[in-house]
């Protein structure tokens, strides 16, 4: 068919993905199919309309960008998932295309890089930003990755890194067991199991360990009290 290219947004800041929308729907050869605010509706919304191509971000709320791109690839392999963030680690790149992310550009990109970023990722050719691609290079041409130590963070699974995500942005053990469809003793597991294999005991210090690994950004935490 060669009609439009049908697109999903999902962004949580209301007034980026309003941007994002008015700069793809002047493209006539694009259409905006759908806008998501977290990483839970950009996977029913790819289930539901088949879109062409995803923009997704990686920090949203409830379910982040990574867990969404996993579920959207095992569903949707040929819907085409271009990763927009503020991320620039080698970490966080390499996690990302290892899950399946056709392009993955910075959120400090001109507009102009952004379309032809979603030219590439349509015509079949992966994109990265320029000032990455360099650094994701040169680490596969060095095989850092083959050497680096196995730390805590990289013994979580999927599900509990999304349950550590939701813990630090305040939500309850009902209201996590409640978005992810899941029953509230299976949080509790989860729960027993991240303080367990990240060696920590509260929920402050899973909050603060959720920082530092760029799961939340400092503003998205609510003020809770500590404890279960």
């Amino acid at each position: 068919m060669g009609g439009k290219k049908s697109i999903i947004i999902a962004e949580d800041h209301t007034i980026l993905r309003e941007g994002l929308k008015m700069l793809l729907s002047s493209n006539p050869q694009y259409q905006i199919v759908a806008e998501a605010e977290d990483g839970l509706q950009a996977i029913r919304f790819s289930e539901s309309l088949n879109p062409d191509l995803v923009l997704l971000d990686l920090s949203m709320p409830r379910m982040n960008g990574m867990g969404a791109l996993q579920e959207i690839k095992r569903q949707n392999p040929q819907t085409k998932i271009l990763v927009l963030t503020v991320h620039k680690t080698e970490e966080y790149i390499l996690a990302t295309l290892k899950a399946g992310a056709d392009g993955y550009v910075l959120k400090d990109a001109t507009h102009g890089e952004l379309e032809l970023a979603i030219e590439c990722v349509f015509a079949g050719k992966p994109y990265l930003s320029p000032g990455i691609s360099e650094k994701i290079i040169e680490g596969y041409l060095e095989g850092k990755k083959s050497i680096k130590p196995v730390s805590s963070w990289d013994t979580l699974t999927q599900r509990e890194r999304e349950i550590l995500k939701m813990i630090a942005e305040g939500y309850k053990n009902k209201e996590i067991g409640h978005y992810l469809c899941i029953s509230t003793k299976t949080v509790e597991k989860h729960r027993a199991n991240l303080m367990k294999k990240l060696d920590l005991h509260s929920s402050s210090a899973l909050t603060a360990f959720a920082m530092e690994k760029g799961l939340i950004n400092p503003d998205i935490a609510m003020n809770r009290a500590d404890g279960d």
